[in-house]
């Protein structure tokens, strides 16, 4: 692909870069909205276009150790050019799980640029303005707030860039359409500079590492040509950064440094002995000689004559001191708090079937880190329906992730889903949803639901296994069981990571500084989803390289644990789950088995007592029952409402008209047809009424259909075996020649 040269112009305060990227020109804008934040851009790809505004509290905000940093994005159904569908709320509303997603994309590739040291509040808001239904806005959208960040005054030490790459049909492509994106077999969004990765977001069709590794290298040129790109316009009207707020006065530096000196000293004493202790299993007990070491320094600074300012100052500065010391052990020694090697996985179990009333369960267990995943089957009338700015259909498995405040042992309100949980859900139903069957293999509705009982380090990978075992126990043919890990890092690093170490599931307090939380679940056979950020400038090669080999080490171990409790899906589903029965029908046929409104699809749904019966434009019906008998009267109804009459079949029919030439019999729902007066018996009729009356049911045999699909009858030539009528008999003088059934009774053909 030959590069093509960057344009720029200005019009006053407004300007134009643009350079091609993929099939496309991506196009930033800058100068020409919200002129009142700190920074502010347009990013057009295709014709999807977002508008990325960064603001900045003038006030720091005291007593945190964190950056508080905030992103928002901003769905617009304007943008889709679509109305929201409910009747009574035409504005939006709560952002939907996909604008959650991009958001946690974006914060998680920006992040790690920011000086821990800020504590001014910062807010960055992405509002797509346009949608072209071709291009995702996530991309462009990382690449916005890039921009909106390089060329504002806010201390940040990006920029960075994002690009999304997937494969199809062995071929790389360059930020994908939707369309491409469906035929890939591996869809991943990155976001870093040339040859350093920052964050990871993808999906993939049990995908080999090996692949994976080529994506990243090849996305990097491409990375690094937006990088520049956002380098020259930073270098053209970026704004002086406020670096005086990461700056401390003299006579307050002089005191950090002699408590940290002081808090240095006391580790060194006391670390050792109480936070490396074997015995030291559990978190809970890491966390209380944490407090014990806590409530030991300030004695021995109150003891020292230390002012309390100082000391609630020292006391701020324990935590994060302990985890560089965590870190350190590591890094030097190759020693972990609870005594394991870098590679090993702390005790696993597995249990299935633990739930007595429900679809499927199945419970896993890592360490201290225990979840509970539960399955239910539902009709296929209860998928979910999609209706927001990118997405308008219907889902039919899901996955929903739940994190109560009693996993990690604290007291919290019970309120809706948060970010992280929305995430979590997301990323767990992608390693899954390459595993799940198809609807016409397998026509349930799918929802599980992950409890996170308690969590020490990835809660989310743990779910991915548990969820297996409780799909294979529900009996959904999944065809491979699927297992994830959190992988983590330990690393120096100053414009570069001089020194690393990979350490598999992740916990506690080795998620520090230095470090990264790299989630990658799939099968025996391959990766299906993948999830990074990282508390570095960035990740090299090498560095996926080993973790994504070091993870597949323990996801083949996890595997095998599981496959001792279950090693492949259940051949039945759960008794307790609804029996769905699929027939095909013409499509023509199909307001037929509806009827006006609704009418006869809902008769047959009361008359035989079946839960729902859904039916989709190719003439597929799926029937959906507790109870097979049920299931089986409404089957046969609605193929007698759509099937097609043949010559020679027999049928109890009931006659509905009768004529001077002959007498209209309803042989199935809505298909009548004639016996002529001719065929009503052997011998000549002078009457039709000699022979029939409305509402008998007799035995009719098709003998012609015409070019319009009229029906032609024969009374006389239906044989019924035992009927005082058969050929040649001459007792059509009785009144009722043949064991007529009750007026009322079911129509179906007669055997």
């Amino acid at each position: 692909m030959s590069d093509q040269k960057i344009e720029s112009e200005s019009r006053e305060n407004q300007n134009h870069f643009e350079i091609q990227i993929g099939e496309k020109n991506l196009i930033i804008e800058t100068g020409k909205y919200a002129e009142q934040a700190n920074g502010a851009c347009t990013v057009c790809y295709g014709n999807t276009l977002v508008l990325a505004t960064v603001t900045m509290s003038k006030v720091p905000r005291e007593g945190i150790d964190f950056v508080p940093l905030v992103v928002d994005y901003e769905e617009r159904l304007y943008a889709a050019r679509k109305i929201k569908g409910s009747r009574f709320i035409k504005r939006e509303t709560r952002p939907p799980d996909e604008a959650i997603l991009t958001s946690r994309l974006v914060d998680r590739a920006i992040r790690p640029f920011f000086d821990e040291r800020l504590q001014n509040e910062i807010q960055v808001i992405l509002t797509v303005l346009s949608f072209d239904g071709e291009n995702d806005p996530d991309i462009p959208s990382i690449i916005a707030a890039s921009v909106a960040l390089a060329i504002s005054d806010i201390p940040w030490q990006g920029p960075i860039a994002g690009i999304r790459i997937s494969q199809v049909k062995g071929e790389w492509v360059l930020n994908p359409t939707y369309e491409a994106r469906e035929k890939s077999d591996l869809d991943l969004a990155i976001a870093g500079t040339y040859n350093r990765i920052v964050m990871l977001e993808g999906a993939g069709s049990e995908i080999k590492e090996e692949i994976i590794l080529e994506a990243i290298k090849f996305s990097e040129k491409y990375l690094d040509r937006i990088t520049k790109l956002i380098q020259e316009i930073q270098t053209k009207i970026g704004k002086e950064k406020k670096s005086e707020l990461l700056e401390e006065k003299e006579e307050k530096a002089k005191e950090r440094k002699v408590v940290e000196e002081r808090i240095k000293d006391f580790l060194k004493r006391n670390l050792n002995s109480i936070l490396f202790d074997k015995t030291l299993k559990k978190k809970e007990d890491r966390k209380e000689a944490i407090s014990v070491l806590g409530r030991k320094l300030e004695e021995e600074l109150e003891s020292q004559e230390i002012g309390r300012e100082k000391r609630e100052k020292a006391l701020s500065l324990l935590q994060k001191m302990i985890q560089e010391e965590v870190s350190k052990a590591i890094l030097e020694k190759d020693q972990r708090v609870d005594g394991r090697t870098l590679s090993e996985i702390r005790p696993l179990s597995c249990q299935i079937n633990i739930l007595p009333h429900t679809h499927g369960s199945g419970l896993f267990q890592r360490g201290q880190t225990q979840v509970l995943s539960i399955v239910t089957l539902g009709a296929p009338s209860e998928e979910q329906f999609l209706d927001t700015m990118e997405f308008s259909g219907r889902k039919r498995f899901m996955h929903h992730y739940n994190f109560p405040s009693f996993s990690v042992g604290e007291v919290k309100s019970l309120r809706g889903p948060g970010r992280r949980e929305i995430g979590h859900g997301i990323l767990v139903e992608k390693a899954l949803l390459p595993l799940i069957p198809k609807k016409e293999e397998f026509p349930y509705t799918i929802r599980v639901v992950s409890e996170v009982l308690s969590s020490n380090g990835s809660s989310s990978m743990a779910s991915v296994c548990a969820s297996s075992l409780a799909l294979m126990d529900a009996g959904v043919p999944i065809k491979k069981a699927i297992a994830g890990i959190a992988m983590g890092l330990i690393s120096e690093e100053n414009k570069k990571i001089k020194k690393y170490k990979i350490i598999t599931d992740l916990q506690d307090l080795e998620d520090a500084k230095g470090g990264m939380d790299f989630k990658i679940a799939g099968t025996k056979d391959g990766v299906t989803a993948v999830q990074l950020d990282t508390k570095t400038k960035g990740l090299t090669d090498e560095i996926i390289r080993e973790t994504l080999q070091q993870a597949k080490k323990a996801r083949l171990e996890i595997l095998d644990k599981m496959g001792e409790v279950i090693s492949s899906s259940k051949k039945e589903v759960s008794p307790l789950a609804p029996k769905i029965a699929m027939i095909k029908i013409d499509p023509l046929k199909i307001r037929d088995l509806i009827g006006p409104g609704g009418r006869v699809i809902n008769e047959i749904i009361d008359q035989t007592g079946v839960t729902t019966i859904d039916v989709e434009p190719d003439g597929t019906v799926y029937i959906t029952s507790s109870n097979t008998e049920s299931l089986e009267k409404a089957i046969e109804w609605a193929k007698n409402l759509t099937r097609e009459v043949k010559v020679g079949e027999v049928f109890q029919g009931r006659v509905t008209r009768i004529l001077d030439f002959g007498a209209f019999v309803e042989i199935l729902p809505k298909q009548e047809g004639l016996v002529h007066i001719s065929e009503l018996a052997p011998y000549r009729v002078e009457k039709v009424k000699d022979v029939v009356k409305i509402g008998e049911i007799i035995p009719v045999k098709v003998i012609s259909i015409d070019e319009q699909g009229r029906i032609n009858l024969s009374l006389k030539a239906a044989r019924v075996p035992g009927s005082p009528f058969g050929l040649g008999s001459n007792n059509l003088h009785k009144k009722r020649p043949f064991p007529f059934r009750k007026k009322g009774d079911t129509h179906r053909p007669f055997r």
